[in-house]
């Protein structure tokens, strides 16, 4: 009898031990899993390689969103394939003087994501919860002045229902202004107030103060000049979208609508602010990206999975600098 019991309990005690056995080589399985997925998670997050930093390169070398890895890249001619492609991942990606800024989507519905505001060195020293898509990043010459837009419905320009949200964070005073459709506007001369305004693609004076962007309203889109210590902005003229100041200040490369169908709607403008006379450049291809002043005389952007550049004085041809690329920048 002793040894029935004694049989009955060694086989429950075994089993016993079965289960508490799967129980914790589950248990660390599924920690397993989440560390694996987590480390998953920052290397889509992506730190930076060692020594991939914002002046590593050669002075004045472009740098970009490489489409294939999703991180910051730059031209490197010493490097396989010319490229070098070390820095964070980021949907969106703008850089100048001693700042970057990285846009990325978050997962999951509805949309979201983080503004990752990053030193020379490619860290990160600031982390912006966002709502919506990524769309344009811009950081000033100086790299005090932050501004990013996101899609908060629609994810294209080209569409008729979209809504945008732009922000400008200064980075001296750490003042973000989380939507800038709260700057007083004035519109032909008059204060203008209507609920379907919209902002997008802010471009830096080099005084950190003197701003331009896009506005929409009423089915319209307008250059707008704006004033950071004013808190003020003004309409200037009609049809330009994603403008991008030239280094001496003088000049806007733009697109501007030429067509009211969805195909290639845009070309790329340059427009004259003395003057205010403006030409086409020579590329003659739909645009639709905040064009970047590599020099005084020369613009690069995105098209068709890589980044061209042109002459902005409307002569030359368009020239393809790196493919499987996008969001350019040249950090100075």
């Amino acid at each position: 009898m002793h040894a029935e019991t004694d049989a009955r309990l060694s086989r429950h005690a075994r089993a016993w031990i079965l289960v508490l056995a799967l129980v914790l080589l589950g248990g660390g399985a599924t920690a397993y899993t989440l560390r694996a997925a987590s480390g998953r998670q920052a290397g889509a997050t992506g730190t930076p390689v060692a020594g991939f930093t914002l002046d590593g390169g050669r002075p004045g070398a472009l740098h970009f969103r490489d489409t294939a890895t999703g991180r910051v890249a730059r031209l490197d001619p010493s490097a396989s394939g010319g490229r070098v492609a070390g820095g964070p991942a980021c949907d969106r990606f703008h850089a100048a003087g001693p700042t970057a800024l990285c846009l990325v989507r978050r997962p999951g519905v509805p949309a979201r994501s983080y503004a990752l505001v990053l030193d020379d060195r490619l860290r990160e020293t600031r982390r912006i919860a966002l709502p919506g898509i990524p769309s344009r990043a811009r950081v000033s010459a100086s790299g005090r002045m932050l501004s990013w837009t996101m899609f908060a419905t629609g994810d294209s320009y080209a569409r008729s229902s979209f809504s945008t949200r732009t922000s400008i964070l200064d980075l001296r005073t750490g003042y973000l202004v989380k939507n800038i459709e709260q700057i007083p506007l004035t519109l032909d001369g008059r204060r203008y107030h209507a609920p379907d305004v919209n902002y997008w693609g802010v471009s830096f004076a080099a005084d950190d103060n003197r701003f331009y962007a896009t506005v929409s309203t009423d089915g319209r889109t307008h250059l707008v000049e704006g004033d950071m210590a004013n808190w003020s902005a003004r309409t200037l003229r009609e049809n330009v979208e994603c403008p991008s100041l030239s280094p001496d200040g003088t000049r806007l490369a733009f697109k501007k609508r030429v067509s009211e169908g969805p195909r290639e709607p845009w070309r790329l403008y340059v427009y004259d602010l003395r003057s205010g006379r403006e030409h086409p450049v020579a590329e003659r291809r739909g645009i639709d990206d905040q064009a970047l002043w590599t020099d005084p005389e020369t613009l690069a952007y995105g098209y068709g999975g890589a980044v061209w550049s042109v002459p902005a004085d409307g002569t030359g041809a368009p020239r393809q600098l790196a493919r499987g690329a996008s969001s350019p920048a040249l950090p100075r």
